[in-house]
């Protein structure tokens, strides 16, 4: 089998409003992990689709070499679907069982094959990603966000594929769902692509691709090597610029002062010929050669200015351009005392243990809520939000309005626009007002008209963010499930310092231990067998 598993061969792709994906994109992705970056709206997802072949290319070819599996980023799952049903075994399930029960149809042995052994296969793959628990038999909507994915990610390996692509694999899994992940991916020895903004994971890469629009460019060496890498292109792109404009500032300097030494020379000339009483023919013909030689003299000053501006035009193209989004969350001071929301003895679903949660959040508090996959921390939200009614237990909350950030991202209209989603948000904001506030997310011009059904990933996570942080009235209590989900690591920095400026409450649901530590957390909740309890910090 040739080490090149994936070949893209001059691909084009454009949406069908016209806007421009790839255009002649080549590249070869051996065996081997390989981490895809790019910022968000890059096209990263769109590149993994057109590989799975989900989607089709408008010009060129896509190669696979082999088996392959796919874990989209968002997984086209129903919650009435079983596990058996994801992981596409009930019907070798259902087969081996009619066997075992006397029936001898043929379809049955062709529909088993040769995996008489798949529950003892699937069990293990369950049991590497932390999913031993799980009958066959159960529904996906009992399932947490985190458990799904792993779920999905072991419908693929069951596959044995040969190239593996994964994007945001680890969004929504806890820190022990990650450290399996991480030790299931450590041993691959296919061709692995994976697509996600966890510097943990991409530092376990053997290289990292950055994605362009028509070119991909590869480092070898994981994402911190990668980073410092970049770091030092940018270091020699300044360098070069600075050089580029002294040369700019010396070219039309010494162009200058030609042109003053060729005035004075002219007038020197001009002068002095009228005192030698010349006649008149020779006079003009001495002034014309003296004009030529200076016009002369300046093209080619001109000339060597031009060839700086384009070195220096050059050298400001060659610095890379980071697109970030620029947060100023609406200022909403919260009084110290005051109590923002209190639930006690809330029950709902079987979730809360004993008496019930009990929760009070008073002020600007900064909350972390942290806890293992399942346990009910998104729950938890829903009911603080007032989305989810408990079936027992007592709440209150103040009069200012709650913003909630759901992991699902599912408050936008997925057929109407970005505009169209945040004038809904925010009516009485001026149109002006409006677009310029989505450009600091940017969504600059036929990018806000876009359908929110179009986005990627970390587009429709910068949609639904300017829609829940800046409806009206300004939010006093914030609640975000992981909110740093697809989100490019950039624009997490972005939210980092965003969130930090916020005068208001919060509470995070986050697995992003690095966010959670730049966010000024002040107070840490976890959420274990049913208890909700105080901790000093991240005990996952």
């Amino acid at each position: 089998m040739s080490d090149l598993r994936i070949v893209l061969s001059g691909i084009s792709f454009s949406w069908p409003d016209d806007t421009l994906v790839f255009d002649q994109l080549s590249a070869t992705f051996p065996a081997g992990r390989t981490g895809l970056v790019a910022p968000n709206g890059a096209g990263k997802s769109t590149l993994l689709k057109l590989i799975a072949g989900q989607l089709k290319p408008a010009a060129g070819s896509v190669t696979v070499d082999g088996v392959l599996g796919y874990l989209p980023q968002d997984l086209p799952l129903t919650a009435d679907r079983t596990v058996a049903e994801v992981l596409s075994i009930d019907a070798i399930l259902k087969a081996i069982s009619a066997v075992e029960e006397g029936d001898a149809a043929e379809e049955h042995f062709t529909t088993i094959g040769a995996d008489w052994d798949i529950e003892d296969r699937t069990r293990a793959q369950l049991d590497r990603l932390g999913l031993g628990d799980l009958t066959l038999d159960r529904l996906l909507g009992t399932l947490s966000g985190g458990q799904v994915v792993s779920l999905g990610l072991a419908a693929q390996l069951l596959r044995s594929p040969d190239v593996l692509l994964l994007d945001e694999p680890t969004n929504n899994l806890d820190h022990t769902a990650r450290q399996q992940l991480y030790s299931v991916l450590s041993d691959w020895s296919g061709c692995l692509l994976v697509v996600s903004h966890d510097r943990a994971l991409l530092d376990r890469m053997d290289r990292v691709a950055e994605l362009g629009a028509d070119e991909i460019r590869f480092y070898g060496g994981n994402f911190t090597e990668y980073e410092q890498s970049v770091q030092a292109e940018r270091e020699v792109a300044e360098k070069n610029i600075r050089n580029a404009e002294q040369e700019v500032k010396r070219e039309k300097r010494e162009m200058q002062q030609a042109r003053e030494r060729a005035d004075k020379r002219a007038s020197n000339a001009k002068r002095n010929l009228s005192n030698a009483g010349l006649p008149k023919i020779f006079a003009g013909t001495m002034k014309r050669n003296a004009q030529e030689s200076a016009a002369k003299a300046d093209g080619t000053h001109a000339a060597r200015v031009s060839a700086a501006k384009a070195k220096l035009d050059q050298a400001e193209r060659s610095l890379r351009e980071d697109q970030k989004i620029s947060l100023e969350l609406p200022k909403t001071a919260v009084p110290a005392g005051r109590t923002l929301f209190a639930g006690k003895h809330l029950r709902v679903r079987g979730l809360f243990a004993g008496e019930g949660a009990e929760l009070s959040i008073r002020g600007p508090e900064r909350i972390a809520l942290t806890g293992p996959n399942g346990v009910g921390k998104s729950t938890l939200l829903r009911l603080m939000h007032g989305t989810l009614t408990p079936d027992a237990g007592e709440i209150s909350r103040a009069d200012g309005r709650i913003a909630y950030l759901s992991q699902r991202l599912d408050l936008l209209d997925s057929e109407r626009t970005v505009a169209e989603n945040f004038a809904d948000a925010a009516p009485e904001m001026l149109p002006a007002d409006r677009m310029n506030l989505l450009a600091r997310f940017l969504f600059r011009g036929a990018r806000a008209h876009l359908p929110v059904g179009v986005l990627s990933g970390g587009e429709r996570l910068r949609a639904t963010l300017a829609c829940v942080l800046f409806a009206e009235p300004a939010p006093q209590l914030l609640l975000l499930d992981e909110p740093t989900n697809n989100l490019d690591l950039v624009s997490a920095g972005q939210l980092e310092s965003a969130l930090n400026a916020y005068q208001g409450g919060f509470v995070v649901v986050s697995h992003d231990e690095r966010f959670l530590a730049e966010i000024g957390v002040d107070r840490w909740l976890r959420l274990e067998n049913g208890q909700l309890r105080e901790t000093a910090g991240i005990t996952e």
